[in-house]
């Protein structure tokens, strides 16, 4: 295990992305517990092992540290998840992972990438504008909130 101490002092640093694999599941469900108030279950990761889906680890020493999940659907790329550990937060590496998963669905002919984040998370949402996405529309309710629902920002970015 790496200390987080030093991941922060070299954020990306022996850093790598690789095509995530089953056997990462235990430490991504560690990652997306610590990250989200409603993680996604171990069968919803299972499930994203098909043809039709990019999943992608972000790895030091064997260790991931992010993974970002990516649905193709004829040429447009849906990015359904994307987390980093939170001890490596804004040092670059969420930036690092989304801008692999865009050059590689880019690369694999996709028109355009489509994701959605909740209304209350400004981070990601600063994020994703200033790397040229633009928001599209709003889904209200989408996203569990407690007893209640919050609504997703829509946002695109076009390839093409």
């Amino acid at each position: 295990m790496i200390a987080p101490d030093s991941l922060r002092e070299l954020p990306l640093q022996g850093v790598a992305i690789r095509p995530l694999l089953p056997g990462d599941l235990v430490r991504v469900q560690e990652i997306e517990r610590l990250s989200h108030s409603h993680p996604w279950s171990e069968s919803v990761f299972l499930d994203c092992f098909q043809d039709n889906y990019r999943l992608w680890a972000l790895a030091r020493e064997e260790q991931v540290l992010g993974y970002a999940i990516v649905n193709y659907m004829v040429d447009e790329a849906h990015l359904l998840n994307i987390c980093i550990h939170p001890d490596i937060r804004g040092c670059g590496a969420g930036r690092y992972l989304l801008r692999h998963a865009l050059a590689e669905a880019a690369h694999d002919g996709m028109a355009m990438m489509i994701l959605e984040v909740r209304e209350s998370n400004q981070g990601a949402a600063a994020l994703y504008l200033s790397e040229g996405f633009e928001e599209i529309g709003r889904r209200p309710g989408y996203y569990p909130n407690g007893a209640t629902r919050e609504t997703a920002r829509v946002m695109s970015l076009r390839f093409t």
